[in-house]
């Protein structure tokens, strides 16, 4: 076995193990992207777990040498994942930039954990979120237009946004709020509510209106896949539905959201994957005939 081989084999095994709803979606890729997607997924659980483990300015140093290592310098200590990192990101022509966007995105968690406006919030999610679509985007392969990018951001957005209305009493918990100041106050709540586990009778209203948000960044996003390789469709089709699905969940939980996780189950997840298989052959079917009627 190449140290090659063996690189990919332990992102894939590490994939495997930790990645839970990516993992449903990119079973569905062919061989090459999906070794890819196990590459990238390892670095963005590098970089999760580098920003969570230790003292702050450790954590901060530890991040800026991941960033010198994305840029060509080489780890003080072996990396397992690292040579299948490499390749995929030679393979499939992606920035560096998306890569270093993202340690923005995680070295502002230990700076701020609040957010005035939905727009400061905005630019947190793109670097933590929208960073990964577009990283995503180059490994699905697609038509190379500012439009699809724009589309890929937003779905990011979209995907953010769920994980922090699903995960709002976990944050505060931490210490960490994230909806925005500003739509607090519209709700009659403020950040230190939510720190103290008193998120206030409005609460309910809050979720809502930004499930809201969230819902039309999934809308901005709609012909995305489309827009790919026809290949790689039912993958994001099925990453789609599964965060949409968890988004529904948070509407129709709305304040018990904070006593309540919302999650799907395995047979809800199960199903998601298997029309988004059907769909991928439906667009493929419908394309043949398309070409056959030229």
């Amino acid at each position: 076995m190449t140290s090659l081989v063996a690189s990919y084999a332990w992102c894939r095994h590490l994939t495997r193990d930790r990645a839970r709803n990516f993992y449903y979606a990119i079973r569905m890729l062919p061989a090459a992207r999906r070794d890819a997607m196990c590459a990238v997924y390892a670095f963005f659980r590098k970089c999760d777990d580098l920003s969570d483990e230790g003292q702050a300015e450790e954590r901060r140093e530890r991040l800026e040498r991941l960033r010198k290592i994305v840029h060509g310098a080489e780890p003080d200590s072996p990396s397992p994942g690292l040579e299948a990192f490499r390749d995929a990101v030679q393979r499939y022509g992606i920035p560096a930039q998306h890569f270093s966007d993202l340690i923005d995105g995680m070295l502002m968690d230990l700076d701020e954990t609040r957010y005035e406006t939905f727009q400061d919030l905005y630019g947190y999610c793109y670097r933590v979120a929208s960073t990964v679509g577009l990283v995503c985007l180059r490994i699905f392969g697609f038509d190379g237009r500012s439009e699809t990018e724009k589309m890929a951001e937003h779905l990011g957005i979209a995907f953010q946004l769920t994980n922090i209305l699903r995960d709002v009493a976990e944050d505060a918990a931490m210490g960490r709020v994230y909806l925005p100041s500003e739509i607090l106050s519209e709700f009659g709540m403020s950040p230190q509510d939510l720190l103290a586990g008193q998120p206030g009778p409005a609460f309910g209203d809050l979720i809502r209106h930004l499930a809201g948000r969230a819902r039309h960044y999934y809308e901005l996003a709609e012909d995305l896949p489309a827009r790919i390789d026809p290949s790689s469709r039912p993958a994001l089709l099925a990453m789609r539905g599964i965060y949409h699905g968890i988004l529904e969940k948070i509407e129709r939980l709305g304040a018990d959201v904070w006593w309540e996780r919302a999650r799907l189950i395995l047979a809800e997840k199960l199903l998601i994957v298997l029309l988004a298989w059907f769909e991928g052959i439906r667009c493929r079917v419908r394309q043949f005939l398309e070409r056959l009627a030229r």
